[in-house]
């Protein structure tokens, strides 16, 4: 039976940070405008933890922190991450013993989550638990409609090899490479560590086989939604689930919208076009939007897949035009080409 929008829905997104917060909160305005609002849909959030670093002994999420941060109204809206009404006391008391992290400042506000989480962890609870806990005082999780869920309760971090200034080869964490050195070294590297004994988050398989659609939203294909991928059984649920899988390109005419995704492909060996992301998920996908400016590869097929390519704009840059995205993506993904999906692995 094909799903319509006018019927009950789960949708299933697997999303980094700012880019798929920020398509979230399209996709969950677009579900406001039809019958029964976006209580009538359920809704699972499958999060990157790879960026996540310990800090000042305090264990820091940032990609669980900004999609429940900015679904739950609370995030910074001119920086797309942190806390709005931020205050930095305790950052500037850290600097004053010498104690800070000078490339990496927390706020107050944002300081209180991490002190939960890692209080939590301490006790013994997995981070899905965690989240769960944090989520309740954003108004997301059980009973909601949206649910956030770590794409893991191990522990996995992105290690990037680079060449130091001074001519020492090393790997350093990732936020350090982008947030510090804002991915200005050439990243020789990138290595996810622990990812081998890394198994699902609870719930995080049973959301991609037995949801309605699946959204790969605008986020970094490298280093989000390819960690999400990387986990074990990840990448064979999303290939086994019946739902169609939509895909949306974060970049645009030859360059990405926001950050420095470009290096993270180039790291990898992978041009940074439209059309080469949507190769490095070629065996998900039925459909890849791309932008406008890149509408010489409409209608074409995805390289390597069966999937096809539609052309329509992808800017974010507000609210509504966002929505007027999740759109188009439920409409393919739903209305589709009429084809039957490939069965699901057993």
């Amino acid at each position: 039976m094909r799903i319509r929008e006018d019927m009950a829905m789960h949708i299933t997104v697997l999303s980094g940070g700012i880019g798929g917060a920020r398509f979230i909160t399209g996709l969950l305005a677009h579900l406001d405008t039809l019958p029964g609002g976006r209580s009538a849909h359920r809704v699972s959030i499958i999060a990157n933890t790879a960026d996540d670093i310990t800090l000042h002994g305090l264990r820091v999420c940032p990609d669980l922190d900004t999609v429940m941060y900015t679904l739950g109204g609370g995030v910074n809206p001119q920086q797309g991450w942190g806390r709005s009404d931020e205050s930095f006391s305790v950052a500037t008391e850290l600097a004053h013993y010498d104690a800070g992290v000078e490339w990496f400042t927390l706020g107050d506000k944002d300081f209180a989550t991490h002190i939960v989480r890692t209080r939590l962890l301490g006790l013994g609870y997995p981070l899905s638990q965690v989240t769960t806990a944090l989520c309740r005082r954003w108004g997301l999780g059980p009973g909601t409609g949206v649910e956030l869920l770590p794409m893991t309760d191990s522990g996995v971090e992105t290690h990037v090899v680079v060449t130091e200034p001074d001519g020492e080869r090393r790997a350093i964490h990732f936020q350090e490479w982008w947030v510090r050195h804002h991915a200005a070294l050439p990243a020789e590297q990138i290595v996810l560590i622990g990812i081998e004994s890394a198994t699902p988050g609870p719930g995080v398989v049973e959301a991609i086989r037995n949801c309605d659609l699946l959204l790969l939203p605008p986020s970094n294909p490298v280093v989000s939604i390819g960690t999400i991928l990387s986990v074990t059984g990840v990448r064979d649920a999303v290939r086994g689930t019946r739902a169609p899988v939509v895909g949306l390109s974060p970049i645009v005419g030859g360059r990405p919208v926001r950050g420095m995704a470009d290096a993270c492909l180039t790291a990898i060996g992978v041009e940074t076009s439209a059309k080469a992301v949507a190769g490095l998920y070629a065996d998900l996908l039925d459909w890849w939007l791309v932008d406008t400016s890149d509408a010489g590869l409409d209608g074409t097929q995805i390289p390597g897949g069966r999937g096809r390519i539609v052309a329509t704009p992808l800017l974010m840059s507000d609210v509504p035009t966002t929505a007027a995205m999740a759109a188009t993506a439920l409409r393919l993904g739903l209305g589709g080409d009429g084809g039957d999906r490939r069965p699901a692995a057993s």
